[in-house]
């Protein structure tokens, strides 16, 4: 591909993000004027008190919390995507989700069996947080742990779903035995939420993020190797088992605080691979990476506006609305394309 052109790709690309970016902190249920939305974000004081408090503890870290969901899950699925040479699979097939929702679960709908304090826990962010970490985590260890004992790449795939449907099973007794209003919180926790996390929460859900980017960095040359077969990736000296673990690894802890502190959301990681191959027209890492994390974060930024639903005090389950995004362009893709990435 032309340098230049991928470099004016790149260019018009973060244009888009910043400009999805002020377009998503100036919508909500309440109104503000573009001009004092853009003053709001540099800081300004010279502005409405309370315009001035929305943006900068509501919308602004709503906003960073879209470009890191969106931006993490991209980059997850590229990479599953890439080890498992499977264009459907994303950056849940590794039952780490699934782990963080059972760890939610056993909290929310097990809370009544262990007193008033768990039951308080249920209702806070970072004890939800830390659930579904402790799920997440469990789950990777697993998995990881089994997938030594096996050679075939897609055998770790299977044990994968395997570990998703064991825990999802585990979901449905709890479910069973639990209060209505228990089933309530734990629905409202799987639909997803961009909006419920706090500065201190954000720094703690970015530091964790960061370990997974750069652990990306580190395998970015042995990705495009593994394109090529494993065969061809040993010939070349790459250590296969240390590449699969980091990648697994890296898929575990960025999936794994995404969940832990946004919920399960779903297709974005599936679908913006495949958009970033389109449109750059490449298998090469150095480029999909970069390009699957803007395009990443502004389909995230572009689905939550949409779940905003401007100029209305209603919030649409930012879940529905990947779905509904992501579900047509795999369809699409499945079908124009007929070529596996």
């Amino acid at each position: 591909m032309n340098l230049k052109s991928t470099k004016n790709q790149f260019i018009v690309l973060t244009i888009l993000g910043l400009f999805f970016m002020i377009l998503n902190i100036s919508l909500g249920s309440v109104n503000i004027p573009f001009k004092d939305v853009v003053l709001g974000v540099l800081g300004d004081t010279n502005i409405k008190e309370s315009w001035l408090y929305i943006i900068q503890n509501y919308r602004l870290p709503k906003a960073f919390t879209a470009i890191l969901v969106g931006s993490g899950l991209s980059i997850s699925g590229l990479l599953m995507q890439t080890l498992f040479r499977n264009p459907l699979a994303g950056p849940f097939v590794l039952g780490i989700s699934s782990g963080a929702s059972l760890g939610v679960a056993l909290l929310i709908l097990g809370a009544s069996l262990f007193g008033a304090s768990f039951s308080a826990l249920a209702f806070s962010n970072f004890g939800l947080a830390i659930a579904a970490s402790s799920g997440a985590f469990l789950v990777m260890l697993a998995v990881m742990i089994v997938a030594q004992k096996v050679q075939n790449t897609m055998s770790i795939l299977i044990i994968g779903l395997m570990f998703g449907s064991l825990t999802s099973a585990i979901i449905s007794v709890l479910a069973y035995f639990s209060s209505a209003q228990e089933l309530q919180q734990f629905l409202f926790w799987s639909f997803g939420s961009l909006g419920n996390l706090s500065w201190n929460e954000l720094l703690l859900f970015f530091s964790i993020y960061l370990i997974g980017l750069i652990l990306v960095i580190i395998i970015i040359k042995p990705l495009n190797t593994l394109l090529l077969g494993e065969n061809y990736a040993k010939s070349l000296g790459v250590n296969l088992k240390r590449v699969k673990n980091i990648t697994l690894i890296t898929t575990a802890i960025l999936t794994g605080v995404i969940t832990a502190f946004s919920g399960p959301i779903a297709f974005v990681g599936l679908a913006v691979p495949h958009l970033a191959k389109l449109i750059f027209n490449t298998s090469n890492h150095k480029i999909l990476l970069p390009a699957s994390f803007i395009i990443g974060a502004i389909v995230m930024l572009i689905s939550d506006s949409i779940a905003q639903l401007p100029n209305s005090e209603y919030t649409l389950p930012i879940n529905a609305i990947t779905s509904l995004f992501g579900a047509p362009i795999v369809i699409w893709l499945l079908v124009k394309n007929k070529k596996t990435y």
